[in-house]
């Protein structure tokens, strides 16, 4: 049985533009119905990394909020939105709202926002207790890189619904790329019967070192939805040029029978999924690694490494780097932070933590010179 999903193109953060964009999207799948049952209670949940503008293109854009909020209010829901941003303890949930642009649309929408404190256990995770107390799950997630699983978009934006420091517990048990994307598939399985859509917003992405301050902004003018986040992801991988099955954690889900992942099985219904695929599409530097044969792929692990480095120019020794390590390589020292190498996993939670576009990304040697 097929997987179906709709794509729009949609140029810019309009809501007129957007709500119009997002109904046709559902009306070609069925409607909001098919998905949410009217009177029902939803949780939404965006991206909302760190608190920052959403010209960032780093959280899903507030306008894309409100175009979701209003047609589920048009079937009379009650709606929740809420996130665990980044894998911090000492964010602000406030203040995010308040500079994500969440806030605003609560107050002009009439809609509760809700932090993700004070969790349920389910299986192994610490998952927000309002997934228990809504009805269904909307995942609103923006279409980003990730310079640890090469790509943000539906399975990933999962990750913001485990409450508080554990998420940097699983970085520092899971350090491999391989494994800690083996824990995103075990989440997206236990979330998977509360997730009753996911809305991609790809109206302007974020290309490179993402998915945070060092990413780069592109317009890729698309609105991507659907039911199965498997062949969600799927779409935003070839739409970056790459085979879905390079993202481990669409390669997991796909072998679990969790979800679609070839093409010949997803349904793509509106616009022509060619007009977005784009080549140009920057990557992260570190993408190298999941295009390497497997028969080399250790080989290539051991002699090129990237590792998270200093911008001090650009650092302002908030501390937030040094607190958000899972593995306590980072302090601050003669009003400097360092590194130690020796103890780094490369987990790059550093660099999605900074609001300053301070960390960048160091090669290994071989990786200069072979320039990957």
């Amino acid at each position: 049985m097929k997987s179906r999903v709709a794509i729009l193109s949609c140029n810019k953060y309009v809501y007129e533009d957007v709500y119009d964009t997002l109904k046709k999207a559902l009306s070609i799948l069925g409607g909001i119905e098919s998905f949410v049952k009217p009177k029902s209670r939803v949780l939404l949940k965006p991206n909302l990394l760190m608190a920052i503008s959403p010209e960032k293109a780093v959280t899903t854009h507030p306008q894309l909020v409100k175009a979701v909020v209003r047609i589920l209010k048009d079937i009379d829901c009650h709606i929740y939105l809420g996130d665990s941003p980044s894998v911090w303890f000492k964010v602000d949930l406030q203040e995010v709202f308040e500079k994500c642009g969440m806030r605003k649309i609560a107050e002009e929408e009439g809609i509760e926002l809700v932090d993700f404190n004070h969790p349920i256990w389910k299986e192994n995770f610490p998952l927000t207790k309002w997934l228990e107390i809504c009805d269904c799950f909307i995942s609103l997630p923006k279409f980003k890189t990730h310079t640890f699983t090469i790509l943000s978009g539906a399975i990933k934006n999962l990750f913001g619904l485990i409450s508080g420091m554990y998420k940097a517990e699983l970085h520092r048990r899971y350090p491999k790329q391989k494994d800690f994307c083996k824990v995103l598939v075990d989440l997206y399985a236990v979330v998977k019967p509360h997730l009753s859509l996911t809305i991609v917003d790809g109206i302007v992405a974020l290309q490179g070192d993402g998915p945070a301050t060092e990413g780069i902004p592109k317009s890729t003018n698309f609105i991507l939805i659907g039911a199965d986040a498997v062949a969600i992801d799927s779409i935003l991988a070839l739409i970056t040029g790459l085979n879905p099955l390079h993202i481990l954690t669409t390669q997991e889900a796909k072998e679990r029978r969790l979800g679609i992942a070839d093409l010949k099985d997803i349904e793509i219904l509106g616009d022509n999924l060619l007009s977005f695929i784009d080549r140009d599409f920057k990557l992260p530097r570190t993408s190298w690694v999941n295009r390497v044969p497997s028969p080399f792929l250790d080989i290539a692990k051991l002699m090129m490494r990237f590792y998270p480095k200093i911008k001090q120019l650009n650092c302002l020794q908030c501390g937030l780097c040094t607190e958000i390590c899972p593995v306590g390589a980072m302090r601050i020292k003669n009003k400097k932070v360092v590194i130690d190498y020796a103890k780094c996993i490369s987990c790059f939670c550093c660099q999605e933590a900074c609001l300053y576009s301070a960390i960048k990304i160091k090669k290994s040697l071989l990786a200069k010179i072979i320039g990957v």
